[in-house]
C-alpha cells in the first residue's frame, strides 16, 4: 500500500498525474470554500464542511509523511506548514469562538506549488510551458491579496457585516497594495493603522513583484541541446550555464 500510495504522488504516469490534478482541484475548491465562508458565522452546515476538509487535508499530510525518504524535509515545506496550521486552525476556531479566516486562507499556498505538480503541468500544458513564470506569479498574487483580504476583514471589520464588509476589506486591500489610496475606506483604529502601514512597506514591493513577473515575465523556457536548461533571460543569445548557442524564438526583430 505504501508503495502504490508514493507511485500515486510522485510516479510519472498518467494515473499519478490525474491524481495529483485532483489533490489540486480539491485544494482549489477548499480555497473558495473558506473564502466564500470568511465573512458568515460559523453554522452547523459550515463546521461540520470544515470538519470534513480538515480530516480530508489531514489525510493528505499524514500520507505525505508516510511515503517520504526524510519526514523532516516534508515538514519544514512551506505547504506543508501551512496546512498543519489550517488543520490547527480548523480545530482551534471553534473552540476559541475566533475568527481565523485568514489562517484558513493559507491553504492557497498550495496551488501549483508543488515540484511535481508544476513537471505535470509542463509535461501536459503547451500554454503552461510557455507562460510558467507568469502563471505561477498570477497564483501567488491572488493567495497574497486573498490572505492579506482576510486579516484586514478579521482585525477590522465586523463579521456582522457578512460579505459587504469582506468586499471592502477587499477592496481597502487592492487599493493600497496598488497605492490608489482612494481614501473611501479607511482604517480608524491604532491597530489598524499600523496593519496599513505594514501592508504599504512589505505588501506594495511584493504586489509590484508579483505584478511585474505576469505582465514583464523576466525569463523565457527553451530548452538548450547541449546541457537541458530550460530558462533563460528574454534577451539571451549563450546559454547561462554551458555556454552554448541559443536560438530563442522572439516576436520580433532583429
Amino acid at each position: 500500500m505504501k508503495d502504490a500510495l508514493a507511485k500515486l504522488y510522485s510516479g510519472r504516469s498518467r494515473r499519478a498525474a490525474r491524481f495529483r490534478y485532483g489533490l489540486i482541484a480539491f485544494d482549489a475548491l477548499t480555497i473558495v470554500f473558506f473564502i466564500a465562508t470568511a465573512p458568515l458565522a460559523p453554522t452547523t452546515a459550515i463546521l461540520i464542511a470544515e470538519a470534513v476538509i480538515g480530516l480530508l487535508i489531514a489525510t493528505d499530510v499524514a500520507a505525505r509523511l508516510w511515503i517520504a525518504p526524510d519526514r523532516w524535509k516534508v515538514l519544514r515545506q512551506p505547504y506543508t506548514l501551512a496546512d498543519l496550521v489550517v488543520i490547527a486552525s480548523l480545530i482551534l476556531a471553534p473552540l476559541i469562538g475566533t475568527n481565523l479566516a485568514f489562517l484558513k486562507v493559507l491553504r492557497a499556498t498550495r496551488l501549483i506549488n508543488s515540484y511535481r505538480v508544476l513537471k505535470d503541468l509542463r509535461r501536459d500544458t503547451a500554454l503552461f510551458r510557455k507562460h510558467e513564470e507568469a502563471v505561477v506569479a498570477g497564483v501567488n498574487l491572488l493567495v497574497f491579496v486573498f490572505v492579506s483580504t482576510s486579516v484586514v476583514f478579521v482585525l477590522q471589520f465586523d463579521r456582522a457585516t457578512g460579505h459587504a464588509g469582506y468586499l471592502d476589506a477587499l477592496y481597502f486591500t487592492v487599493t493600497t497594495l496598488t497605492t490608489t489610496g482612494y481614501g473611501d475606506v479607511t482604517m480608524t483604529t491604532p491597530g489598524g493603522k499600523l496593519l496599513a502601514v505594514l501592508m504599504m512597506l512589505v505588501g506594495v514591493a511584493l504586489f509590484i513583484r508579483l505584478a511585474r513577473a505576469i505582465f514583464l515575465p523576466t525569463k523565457v523556457h527553451h530548452t538548450c541541446p547541449q546541457c537541458g536548461l530550460t530558462r533563460h533571460e528574454i534577451d539571451a543569445i549563450h546559454c547561462k550555464h554551458c555556454g552554448h548557442d541559443l536560438k530563442i524564438e522572439t516576436g520580433g526583430a532583429e
